[in-house]
């Protein structure tokens, strides 16, 4: 369905977001906007075993990407724990 914006959301992102979520099939997942299409699409995977590090290197520098990225961490109680972050990705750097 579209927004109000009139950007649609391909059927894969809900799927594989469901599957980082439910299963933690994926540690990553970055989206990207398909201007003509006018669709926001799956771009990237992230294998379950890569690191932020990996994930922070996969970024590119001059586009705008929506991401999700599944953290692994321990809490005060020495449990480990997961919580999943949305991140809105834009960096431009001048040209010289």
């Amino acid at each position: 369905a579209n927004a109000e914006s009139g950007m649609a959301v391909d059927d894969d992102c809900k799927i594989r977001f469901l599957q980082l979520k439910a299963k933690q099939t994926y540690r990553y997942i970055v989206f990207k906007i398909e201007e003509k299409l006018k669709h926001v699409v799956v771009e990237k995977l992230g294998e379950p075993n890569l690191t932020y590090e990996d994930f922070a290197v996969s970024l590119p520098a001059k586009q705008c990407i929506y991401c999700i990225y599944d953290f692994d961490f321990v809490a005060e109680e020495n449990c480990q724990k997961s919580k999943i972050f949305f991140m809105a990705w834009h960096i431009t750097f001048p040209d010289f």
